[in-house]
């Protein structure tokens, strides 16, 4: 008997929650309840945050050994492989857990647009707060907060 994964919830592949993910990879991850984790895509030479998508065990896993970014769609519940139907790849250079362990950072080589809407990243139209040391709040790598200085 086969079961349904919840709501949102990836499948499982194998019959294994970590589907085919090296387990000693697995056994550090901090999944989300949904067994889903953050994955941060930015660009390898610039720094530049692109976009932020969502990885179980197995779009992880397809990341590492395919080189080009998969991606679980908490909407339409499915993987995607970046670049498969919109011709924007994100060719994989290295990919990094943080210090906790629940967020992956996947630095790629972004060919086109790495947004759904065709912008360059998701974070380019919604800006709320520019250049903070500019306008008196603060001063990178101070260790002093705004109004202490």
């Amino acid at each position: 008997m086969t079961s349904t994964p919840p709501p949102g919830r990836p499948p499982t592949t194998a019959g294994s929650p970590s589907g085919r993910l090296d387990p000693e990879i697995a056994a550090r991850l901090k999944r989300s309840p949904d067994g889903l984790l953050p994955a941060i895509a930015q660009q390898y030479d610039t720094g530049e945050v692109l976009m932020l998508g969502w990885m179980d065990d197995e779009a992880l896993h397809r990341t590492l050994t395919t080189g080009r970014c998969t991606y679980w769609s908490r909407s339409r519940r499915e993987y995607w492989v970046k670049g498969d139907t919109s011709g924007h790849f994100q060719w994989v250079r290295s990919v990094a857990l943080d210090c906790d362990a629940d967020t992956v950072l996947v630095r790629v080589d972004q060919v086109g647009a790495a947004c759904h809407t065709g912008a360059r990243t998701c974070f380019d139209t919604d800006v709320l707060l520019e250049d903070a040391v500019a306008a008196g709040q603060g001063h990178a790598g101070s260790g002093v907060p705004p109004s202490d200085q």
